[in-house]
């Protein structure tokens, strides 16, 4: 398999880190788990950050991209091994999706097939799916694509972060299926902490992210392209609901070469400037 057909155990633009020093890496776990679980020790929220009396110009990594940029960041503060937490000032600015790609990073850069997912968690807050990344490797012995919520290990929200079961984690597509068939309240679903952004067009918005995450472009969380900004204004139709009807369909098959091919849809490709 080429990168060509989304090979997931070999880097995309924003998680390519060929040039990471083998004294960065020394010592990393070997499992994907251990991985993830070291990701914990370098990421802070925002929020944390601000908490802690980061500097206000620093919160500005949270604005990063490519994995490598966060690595320039993270070094430059604590040029330690990846296996040694850093003291939470001294940890580069990011959110769950920044944890999450990191993972995969560092997932691939050991040839571990590992992708970055885009969706809801629905185990934070009573009644409600808020905005969330996780981290997925492949477990060839089962067949399965294993989902660990990178950001949460250890933090009890559910009982096993390391293996999400079914329902604590629902990508974009997951979430808008069960919308569309009204198994959801689509008003439960938004980004917490504040109360404009909620209903369908969020919903909406992570499921072409996840789409773009699959074809590993694993974009910001408020990152928009093609017609997001329009769903997000309420200005789009049953037309546009229908193409996110087919962008949940071919995330839930799975199949590298339709990923491939509806992710060149102007409405749903990333746009090159948003990527290099």
């Amino acid at each position: 398999m080429t990168d060509d057909t989304l090979d997931y155990s070999r880097p995309g633009p924003l998680t390519r880190v060929d040039d990471l020093p083998s004294a960065l890496t020394e010592g990393l776990p070997d499992d994907p788990v251990g991985i993830c679980r070291a990701v914990q020790g370098l990421v802070i929220q925002p929020s944390d950050a601000a908490a802690i009396g980061v500097p206000e110009d620093r919160l500005a990594e949270k604005d990063i991209r490519p994995v490598s940029g966060l690595l320039a960041v993270l070094t430059a503060l604590d040029p330690a091994p990846l296996r040694q937490a850093r003291t939470p000032e001294t940890r580069v600015v990011g959110t769950c999706r920044h944890f999450a790609t990191f993972a995969c990073a560092l997932l691939r850069a050991r040839g571990i097939a590992s992708r970055a997912r885009c969706g809801f968690g629905t185990c934070f807050l009573e009644g409600r799916s808020v905005d969330h990344w996780i981290t997925e490797y492949w477990k060839a012995g089962e067949r399965r694509w294993v989902r660990v919520d990178t950001e949460h290990l250890g933090h009890g929200f559910v009982d096993h972060p390391e293996d999400l079961a079914p329902g604590e984690f629902l990508t974009g597509g997951e979430a808008w299926i069960r919308y569309r068939e009204g198994l959801v309240d689509p008003l439960t679903f938004g980004v917490a902490g504040v109360d404009h952004a909620w209903g369908p067009a969020e919903i909406s918005g992570n499921a072409v992210r996840d789409l773009a995450a699959l074809n590993k472009r694993e974009m910001l969380p408020w990152d928009e392209w093609g017609r997001m900004t329009e769903a997000y204004g309420g200005k789009t139709g049953a037309e546009y609901d229908r193409l996110i009807d087919r962008v949940a369909e071919v995330c839930a098959g799975d199949e590298p070469a339709a990923l491939a091919r509806l992710f060149t849809d102007g409405d749903l490709k990333v746009p090159r400037d948003m990527v290099g």
